[in-house]
């Protein structure tokens, strides 16, 4: 029987346009929701929110 991981990896994108991500994990028991996270995107030069979307 396969082990569902509560862990998994979602790919960040940041939500100004400049095609800039990063990956991170998340434990899909305590947020099953979408994250969304306020983090630095280097094109852009400022801090902008990150969405999540599939790896």
């Amino acid at each position: 029987m396969a082990n569902k991981r509560t862990r998994i990896l979602v790919r960040m994108v940041s939500t100004a346009g400049t095609g800039t991500f990063f990956v991170t994990q998340r434990n899909r028991r305590n947020t099953p929701e979408k994250l969304t996270l306020r983090k630095y995107d280097p094109r852009a030069r400022t801090h902008v929110l990150s969405r999540e979307k599939k790896l």
